[in-house]
């Protein structure tokens, strides 16, 4: 069975994200109100990658665990890490970039030197999911 875990979001990201899509509607309304078809033109890609990217990331971030497999979803980002390579799990706060919303993360190692940080809601309960999928698939 399936188990979707969410990010936890941070509260100082939700905010530059969000003030990222503030900036954006903003620019793109005083566009509009110009009535420039080419301010228009220019500020809509703007407007659609530059808020719309920031709301992908807060609202499709997750983690899933399958029986053999962890798929981290962030944006239009994808890692699939297959549980029987999993080598390590343990807490870190590192802020290099990951498909992690919050610094209260997990770091797990897999594979050939490999390893993703991700920060799920509800920690313990993820932990204590992926550790009994990986008893099974030892």
């Amino acid at each position: 069975m399936e188990q979707i875990y969410t990010s936890k979001i941070d509260t100082w990201l939700a905010l530059v994200l969000f003030g990222a899509v503030a900036a954006c509607l903003i620019v793109f309304v005083f566009a509009f109100r110009t009535g420039s078809t080419s301010a228009i033109l220019v500020t809509l890609p703007v407007l659609i990658i530059g808020a719309g990217f920031p709301v992908w990331l807060m609202t499709g971030t997750t983690y899933t665990l399958s029986s053999t497999s962890l798929l981290v979803k962030s944006g239009p980002f994808k890692w699939q890490v297959p549980i029987k390579q999993i080598t390590s799990i343990t807490p870190t706060s590192n802020p290099l970039s990951s498909p992690a919303l919050s610094l209260d993360r997990l770091r797990i190692d897999y594979g050939r030197g490999q390893s993703i940080m991700i920060s799920p809601k509800d920690k313990a309960q993820f932990i204590q999911d992926l550790e009994a999928r990986r008893g099974k698939n030892r």
